[in-house]
């Protein structure tokens, strides 16, 4: 016994209207969860190096969405950041500075 209504079983373009958006949704949904990433932001320099303490701390500036190395002019100062990984941060979309070391 098929749950549809005979006009729907017969109409393949209805078919297609009903069925094909259900399914590219679970697609993108499953997409868009593969690609999240996780970023621990942290108060102090220590903190962010105990918790990976193979790679390099870096000043996450969310505002900007720039990250920037110890001796770069921006690096742990503003209201908008944190510190955090380098790795992380990467992973995460985030792009480094462009600006120079001092």
């Amino acid at each position: 016994m098929n749950p549809l209504p005979r006009e729907i079983r017969h109409t393949p373009l209805l078919w297609m209207l009903i069925f094909v958006p259900a399914v590219l949704t679970v697609i993108s949904c499953a997409s868009h969860s593969a690609m999240a990433q996780t970023l621990t932001p942290f108060r102090y320099e220590s903190q962010a190096q105990r918790h990976c303490p193979g790679d390099t701390i870096v000043w996450l500036d969310f505002g900007t969405g720039r990250y920037y190395l110890k001796g770069q002019r921006r690096y742990a100062s503003g209201y908008t950041g944190s510190f955090v990984c380098r790795n992380e941060a990467r992973n995460s979309g985030y792009r480094r500075s462009p600006l120079g070391l001092r």
